[in-house]
């Protein structure tokens, strides 16, 4: 068991809403088969909506007041809001925060820059997946201690799944829980080295499967083939944010 550390520190674009109401709309996922749903943060069924302001975008940049690397809106193209994983801040004239150095989920694997503070809010979080690709595991740890332990399908070798850290980005539903996702995926900040003209750059999610002899194998295209009921453990317990670590 991995002793305990500094807590995991996520970076929201402002303002924070509410993400945990799912929404009936479709889109294409990277494999053109299949339709997923995702997060709508316009309405809360049987509550007051949240509150939404005018789109702002942030931009990150390659240092502190230096060239921009890229834009991003609250909401990523799949309408989860934006998310960054916090790894280091530069400290202004008065000894706070002035820029957080973040990763962005971006091509390449691994890619940083920095952002504002003042565009950002931040939060720590206590949970972190680490993933063994060797022994086709992953597992979960809050606050230190291990609290979920699972077999995994990961990438075959032509379509390996990357190596690095990474982050949780988005969560997703599929529209058909007994299809090839089963009831939907957990986004990582990551893409498959080998799929970079697939839809969105070929994204990396943990996900579930409609063919479960291919857990514990290596079968998929570079993500993470886990049961179904983990995915629906994963919705519950690992927010947006939550470090990943993949190791070979």
């Amino acid at each position: 068991m991995v002793g305990h550390g500094p807590q995991p520190i996520v970076a929201h674009l402002k303002p924070v809403v509410d993400t945990k109401h799912i929404s009936r709309r479709p889109l294409v996922p990277h494999d053109g088969s299949h339709s997923i749903i995702v997060p709508d943060l316009d309405a809360d069924a049987g509550a007051s909506p949240p509150q939404i302001v005018e789109v702002h975008f942030v931009a990150a940049h390659a240092r502190p007041h230096g060239k921009k690397l890229a834009t991003f809106g609250r909401r990523n193209e799949n309408g989860f809001v934006t998310v960054f994983g916090v790894v280091g801040e530069v400290l202004g004239r008065n000894c706070a925060p002035s820029w957080y150095r973040v990763q962005l989920p971006m091509r390449p694997n691994g890619a940083t820059g920095y952002v504002q503070v003042s565009d950002v809010v931040v939060v720590q979080l206590r949970t972190r997946i680490e993933v063994d690709l060797s022994s086709r595991r992953i597992q979960v740890f809050r606050a230190g201690r291990s609290v979920l332990v699972t077999r995994a399908g990961v990438g075959r070798p032509g379509t390996p799944t990357p190596t690095g850290r990474y982050y949780v980005n988005q969560l997703l539903l599929s529209d058909d829980p007994d299809g090839v996702f089963g009831p939907g995926g957990v986004g990582i900040s990551a893409f498959a080295p080998r799929l970079e003209q697939w839809p969105q750059g070929g994204p990396i999610a943990i996900h579930g499967t409609d063919q479960p002899a291919t857990i514990g194998r290596a079968a998929s295209l570079g993500c993470l083939r886990v049961p179904n009921h983990v995915v629906r453990w994963f919705f519950r317990n690992v927010p947006a944010g939550t470090p990943v670590l993949i190791r070979s």
